[in-house]
């Protein structure tokens, strides 16, 4: 069996969420990591260089990881998240950082009895915008969900809504592709 994608139950994600998890939690900074790690995914989130340099499979980790903690350290990020970053530069694991945050919001969620909805926009949510979704989630009988949010510009627009077996897409990439099959079926 190989390595899971984002949040699966077994692979290199869920093995850094467990580890993170159990440390986070024996120096009694859970909370803190927690809110870090979606700190964190937000940084990337937002920023466009920080996402090329991360997804460049290239990267030398010996180059990446001072690059990195430094990026880290001034946004005020906390040793034991820096540290686990350096850990997962240094195994290579840099370009799958997203996964890695999403990995552990997910292991998180579980312990915590929540449900997790994977949301996929072609650009970053306002705070408007996540109130919304979260009361058509509760709308839907979602109540306790955790919102795991990624930009993925090639998307267009709309989003990718994941929760559970669920995927709801209203992303216009997906209404183009529709719409390229039915123009091709009609002709």
């Amino acid at each position: 069996m190989g390595e899971i994608t984002i949040l699966g139950e077994t692979g290199f994600a869920a093995r850094y969420a467990a580890a993170l998890y159990a440390l986070a939690f024996e120096q009694n900074s859970l909370d803190q990591i927690v809110d870090e790690m979606a700190a964190l995914g937000r940084l990337i989130a937002e920023s466009e260089d920080l996402r090329r340099y991360i997804g460049t499979p290239l990267t030398d980790a010996a180059k990446a990881a001072p690059v990195i903690d430094g990026i880290l350290a001034g946004q005020g990020f906390s040793t034991l998240l820096r540290h686990f970053v350096g850990v997962a530069v240094t195994n290579r694991r840099l370009r799958h950082l997203p996964a890695l945050i999403a990995g552990f919001a997910a292991y998180v969620a579980r312990k915590r009895g929540e449900m997790v909805a994977d949301i996929a926009s072609a650009n970053p949510l306002s705070d408007v915008q996540r109130t919304q979704l979260r009361a058509r989630l509760t709308e839907a009988g979602y109540s306790n969900v955790k919102l795991n949010e990624r930009v993925d510009p090639a998307l267009l627009g709309g989003l990718i809504l994941k929760v559970g077996p669920r995927i709801y897409d209203t992303s216009l990439r997906s209404r183009l592709q529709r719409l390229n099959y039915s123009l091709k079926g009609a002709a």
